[in-house]
């Protein structure tokens, strides 16, 4: 797979050079088809699809920036069974693969959906060790079941985050804005303030030293929620609306 993904983005850059040298020959300008080439990005999919199998690594404890945690959680699941971690995995999948796509270099917490954690922790590290330039955590909520929609978390400043405050909240109302346009999922009535809410309890946002945000993509303990995070055609366009974002985010300003 990976090398699949190399050769991909070899021969589209080879192409995206093509078109620019014809594109300076010719004194016009055209979008840059790889547009996060030289940018790292961290997809963290949240829990794991194993991590039921192991109470007692869940619950061992670990600091998050300003208390101790649970290692990390099972993740909540729809009605009829199917689990946060599969569709935290599914999303990630699809957009790393848009990530690629546009040249970027996709940094991943977990690489399958058969394993345990890692922790919480670990998985901050992962990503602030690869200084990646933009960073986010993929969920889904188990919230109240009358209760619809996606919210943004967003990091308070709490030590190692403090320099990354302003940047993640620019990120987050990015990608408020093109999460509601592209997936039609409504800003969440029962989490946050329009859609957005800031977390200083949570290892991944406390312990970042990059821009970051999570989002808790909609409910699924509520049935109509569920029966759109469960279909393939809603998590990739889940997945698009997040590159959409990342890449917005990443060349504000060119």
């Amino acid at each position: 797979m990976r090398k699949l993904l190399a050769l991909t983005v070899a021969t589209l850059a080879a192409a995206a050079g093509a078109t620019w040298a014809a594109a300076a020959a010719g004194g016009t300008r055209l979008i840059d088809p790889l547009p996060l080439s030289g940018k790292v990005v961290g997809i963290d999919p949240g829990h794991n699809g194993r991590n039921y199998t192991d109470p007692s690594f869940l619950a061992h404890q670990i600091w998050n920036g300003r208390e101790y945690e649970d290692c990390d959680t099972t993740g909540t699941a729809t009605d009829a069974g199917y689990s946060e971690a599969q569709y935290n995995w599914n999303v990630a999948g699809y957009l790393a693969a848009d990530l690629v796509a546009k040249g970027a270099r996709v940094v991943l917490t977990r690489h399958s959906n058969n394993g345990l954690g890692p922790c919480v922790n670990t998985r901050s590290q992962i990503i602030d060790a690869a200084r990646a330039n933009v960073a986010i955590d993929i969920h889904a909520d188990g919230g109240p079941p009358g209760g619809r929609g996606f919210a943004i978390l967003e990091p308070v400043a709490d030590g190692v985050n403090r320099h990354v405050i302003a940047a993640s909240d620019r990120f987050a109302l990015i990608l408020r804005a093109r999460f509601e346009a592209g997936t039609g999922m409504p800003l969440s009535t029962y989490d946050g303030v329009d859609g957005l809410q800031p977390r200083d309890d949570l290892a991944g946002l406390n312990l970042t030293t990059v821009p970051k945000v999570l989002i808790e993509c909609g409910n699924m303990r509520n049935a109509t929620d569920a029966a759109l995070l469960v279909s393939s055609d809603f998590q990739r366009r889940a997945a698009a609306a997040m590159a959409y974002a990342i890449t917005q985010f990443l060349t504000a300003g060119r």
